[in-house]
């Protein structure tokens, strides 16, 4: 076909007068009957690579889709170059038989010119058998990387649609993904049987993206205000995982002024819709939504993309981070990063079967490196996806954070080393928290069980903090020396390069990178590089002040104010007790209870050091949790069950526990006795207790190696909730 054919045929169906990237190339190949491969980022104009090529030819073209409201999108779009509707159609489960009958009519009369059907309508023999009767001139299949088990987004019903194209007809087949590495290319092509595809593949390079990771606090939410504000009457996306974040969040957005909207696959279709234009025609904002939204919305202008919860693979992170800027202007990618995110995640795998568990975790680990990387992290992304970036004059070098305040670093070699050899010491049997609990020579009951504390190397690392051999620890996971095995849940071995490491190390440069505070577990606890810096004079004196009031009263100091309230404390400065129910952990109860000596101590500090308190952003909360508050507490009341009172909220048992929890924390007794006392005697209870009396910390998981396996999570949380609200509130 003639050069100049195809641009006057852009020119006529689409109003451009030139192709974008690989676009002409692509659409050469699949107009000359090859098999076609086509690799292009977000935004790099994949659909083009289909629909001008059907428009021109004789005969139907099939469009394999995995959304139907991808495809209505597409569908919209080419009816508006046609006075003809029948141009395009969709053949899906949204259709009654009146529109099947028409939908098949004016594929018969040669009208129709792109057919888009999802998978599983495409496998209906009685489609099958009506497509093997008409002209079909190719197919297309789009979003391919659902063939992939190793893809974002794996769909079984892709893996057959070899067979079901053959039946239909011998065409050439064109596969496109935005999103591809080397191994999910390769299974793509074998598994659609097109090894003599001709492959195109775009730069993955977004260079006007930019691209920044922040630690992820419990105060998150106020981050992503203040961040949003920054953006008012622009538009943005905000990621969760869950579908309960998604309405937590839009929720808070609303109250404190900013036009959200949720979305997710829990609404029905029809608000689904309703959602999806207001953000398309800029009655909202804000989109907070699961991975369901964004496939295929071609909104240009999105000027930025939040993730509130890191993905579970980098493949969908820059998928979704690419529909930021497509226009070509400002896009800011925000992650927000806690391991113990990761770990959740990890936990969701445990069920699955072990082949399951292995890619998950992978694509896991990748993302890991991602968020703690200190280099170029559009370097990092790009290698991840098999393509070379020159971090010094590549187009948008200088578009991360990691890029624009470079970290320090230093040789960890022989650090390395005594990590990879207490793992082979230990026989390879610990998780993270052991490993670091024998190099720092931390004794617990596990390490004792074993008789780990009687070895020569227990303590080899004390010269250096659990916070730092846990860092070290997930960055040379990240290297590929060490790995978490599957089958026992967490438990670290080391790998043959490992190995080799120990008998010939080399250079090992570690990020000094203290963003990431963490604890013993890999938990991130605090985050002074962000935002304000903790005033370390003030937190001695708050620290002295809780310890005195809980001697007079006779309880850990955790049961007067947690350390994450004095943080805030000491960023807020609250000089009443109005303000310091604004700190994050105080509840007015605990407020009353034990604030007067506290904000009396702050206001003497601040009038003495003469400083000026900021006015700071106060988020506030939705009526939804104070009536889940209102309501757990007069249910426990009438000692309801508390399965049945989990059951009649939406919640899982686990979410009403740590809903329990945030109620006594912040100052309110709960009565949970009647629950407490049918799992567990007397005795058992007393001595929970007794431990919860001298803890010198609130974590669950010491309580859980102090008892070695006695007492299951939840029955100490259970308790833990009993002790704060007879002891503290």
């Amino acid at each position: 076909m003639k050069e100049i054919d195809l641009h006057s045929a852009l020119k006529k169906y689409f109003g451009f007068s030139k192709f974008k990237g690989l676009q002409e190339e692509v659409i050469k190949s699949l107009v000359a009957g090859n098999n076609t491969f086509a690799i292009m980022p977000t935004g790099g104009g994949k659909s083009m690579c289909y629909q001008l090529p059907a428009l021109m030819q004789e005969g139907t073209a099939i469009v394999v889709s995995p959304l139907i409201a991808l495809m209505k999108n597409q569908v919209d779009a080419i009816r508006g170059v046609s006075d003809n509707d029948g141009i395009a159609h969709v053949l899906n489960s949204s259709l009654n038989r009146g529109q099947i009958a028409q939908v098949k009519e004016d594929i018969e009369n040669g009208i129709t010119k792109l057919l888009y059907v999802a998978p599983e309508s495409l496998v209906k023999e009685e489609n099958v058998e009506f497509l093997k009767k008409q002209n079909i001139s190719f197919v297309a299949i789009d979003e391919a990387h659902c063939i992939s088990e190793w893809g974002h987004d794996f769909r079984p019903e892709y893996r057959n649609l070899k067979n079901i194209i053959s039946a239909i007809d011998d065409v050439p087949v064109i596969g496109l993904t935005a999103t591809a590495t080397p191994k999910v290319q390769e299974d793509i092509l074998k598994t659609l049987g097109m090894s003599d595809a001709t492959t195109f593949k775009a730069s993955f390079n977004r260079p006007n993206l930019f691209y920044e990771v922040r630690p992820k606090t419990e105060d998150v939410n106020k981050d992503i205000i203040r961040f949003v504000r920054q953006y008012e009457g622009k538009s943005g996306i905000i990621y969760c995982l869950s579908r309960k974040k998604v309405e937590e969040v839009a929720q808070v957005l609303q109250i404190n002024g900013i036009k959200a909207v949720p979305y997710h696959a829990g609404l029905d279709a029809k608000t689904r819709i309703k959602h999806q234009d207001m953000f398309l025609m800029e009655d909202v904002d804000v989109v907070v939504a699961t991975i369901a939204f964004g496939m295929g919305i071609d909104k240009p202008d999105v000027r930025f993309v939040i993730h509130h919860d890191i993905p579970k693979s980098l493949e969908s992170y820059y998928q979704e981070t690419g529909r930021a800027g497509r226009d070509d202007g400002e896009g800011y990618c925000l992650a927000f990063y806690a391991y113990k995110d990761i770990e959740k995640l990890e936990k969701f795998m445990a069920g699955k079967p072990v082949a399951e568990q292995e890619v998950g975790h992978a694509l896991l680990q990748e993302v890991v490196g991602y968020a703690e990387t200190s280099m170029s992290r559009r370097k990092y992304l790009l290698h991840y996806f098999g393509e070379d970036f020159d971090e010094v004059n590549g187009l948008g070098a200088d578009m991360d954070d990691n890029t624009r305040n470079p970290k320090k670093k230093h040789e960890a070699k022989e650090d390395v080393k005594l990590m990879i050899e207490t793992i082979l010491l230990t026989k390879e049997k610990y998780k993270p928290k052991e490993i670091v609990n024998t190099l720092v020579g931390n004794e617990n009951a596990m390490l004792i069980s074993h008789k780990t504390n009687e070895q020569p190397f227990f303590g080899k690392g004390k010269e250096k903090s659990a916070h730092y051999w846990m860092a070290l620890l997930r960055q040379v996971l990240v290297t590929n020396l060490i790995r978490k095995e599957i089958e026992q849940y967490g438990v670290v071995k080391v790998t043959e390069k490992g190995k080799q490491y120990v008998e010939k190390p080399f250079s090992f440069m570690m990020t000094e990178d203290h963003k990431y505070e963490t604890d013993d577990d890999g938990v991130i606890i605090s985050t002074k590089s962000q935002g304000g810096a903790v005033d370390e004079k003030l937190m001695k004196m708050l620290k002295d002040l809780r310890k005195r009031v809980a001697k007079r009263l006779g309880v850990p100091p955790f049961a007067v104010f947690q350390d994450p309230s004095l943080d805030d404390m000491t960023l807020k400065y609250p000089i009443t007790i109005t303000e310091l129910t604004n700190v994050y952990g105080v509840g007015e109860g605990k407020a009353r209870k034990f604030g007067k000596q506290f904000v009396e101590l702050i206001a003497t500090y601040v009038e003495e050091n003469d400083i000026l308190r900021p006015e700071d952003l106060v988020v506030k909360s939705t009526g939804v949790n104070s009536s889940l508050k209102l309501s757990i507490i007069q249910n426990t009341d009438k000692k309801l069950p508390l399965e049945d009172i989990a059951k009649s909220k939406g919640l899982e048992f686990n979410e009403l526990i740590e809903e329990m929890q945030r109620i006594v924390t912040m100052g309110t007794k709960l009565n949970i006795s009647y629950h407490i006392d049918e799992i567990l005697d007397e005795d058992q209870q007393e001595e929970i207790f007794e431990y919860f009396m001298e803890a010198e910390s609130d974590s669950i998981e010491d309580a859980m190696e102090e008892f070695d396996g006695d007492y299951d999570y939840d029955e100490l949380q259970l308790m833990q909730i009993k002790f704060i609200s007879e002891v503290a509130n």
